[in-house]
This record gives C-alpha cells, sequence and structure tokens, in this order.
C-alpha cells in the first residue's frame, strides 16, 4: 500500500512520474535491467506524448492518463520471463483473440522492436 500511495503521489507531475520510472529500471539487474531500458527507448520514441510513471512497482505508459503498457521484471516475481504487457486501455484489439501481454526471455530484435513500435502507435492513436 504504502508503494502505491507514493506512486499515486508521484503522478501528480510529470517529472515525478518520469523519475520514478528512471529509478525503478535503475534498481533493475542483468536481463530485467537490459530489456526495460531497451523497451523504454522504443516506447519514448513510438509514443513521445506517453506519459511515464510506476504502476504496482512496475515501469508503466500511460495516454490520458491511463496506463496503455507496463514492464514486469522476471526477478519481481521469481518468473522465466519478463512480461511486456497491454491494459485494456491501450486498444490494441486484433480480431477477436490477440495478445495482452508478451513473455520476453531475450533482448527485442529489430522486428519485435517495430512490432513494439506499431502497437504503441495503436494504442496512443
Amino acid at each position: 500500500m504504502k508503494q502505491r500511495n507514493a506512486e499515486l503521489k508521484a503522478s501528480q507531475t510529470r517529472e515525478a512520474g518520469e523519475k520514478q520510472l528512471a529509478e525503478a529500471i535503475a534498481g533493475m539487474t542483468g536481463l530485467d535491467k537490459q530489456l526495460a531500458q531497451q523497451i523504454d527507448e522504443i516506447i519514448t520514441a513510438a509514443g513521445p506524448g506517453l506519459g511515464k510513471k510506476t504502476w504496482y512497482g512496475f515501469p508503466a505508459y500511460t495516454w490520458d492518463d491511463k496506463v496503455v503498457a507496463f514492464f514486469k521484471p522476471a526477478a519481481k516475481f521469481k518468473d522465466r520471463y519478463a512480461t511486456l504487457g497491454f491494459d485494456p486501455s491501450a486498444k490494441i484489439d486484433d480480431g477477436t483473440m490477440f495478445p495482452a501481454a508478451y513473455a520476453l526471455l531475450a533482448p527485442l530484435t529489430p522486428e519485435q522492436a517495430a512490432h513494439l513500435t506499431a502497437l504503441i502507435k495503436k494504442a496512443t492513436s
């Protein structure tokens, strides 16, 4: 609860949210940190109007004050893989069945980065 309350308070300004996201990424290690940095670069380039903050401790990206994408590091829950997830507010629907989260076991390839860029552009349109 304390972490969530701090997130809500920090989300009141864009700068505070960006600082909180940067601190969350800086606190990661290994592949989680590498993936979080890569995803942050891709999402920032694809959606320059997106807000940044943490959401339940995860790096998250917002559009119109709603979370559209988030990164869950593997170490957070001792999972086998990190997760890049999309909240329903992202509206990345593609038919009647589509992925709302992606498991990440390695840094993104150029093709995967292009796919993420397209998803972010769709989420912000």
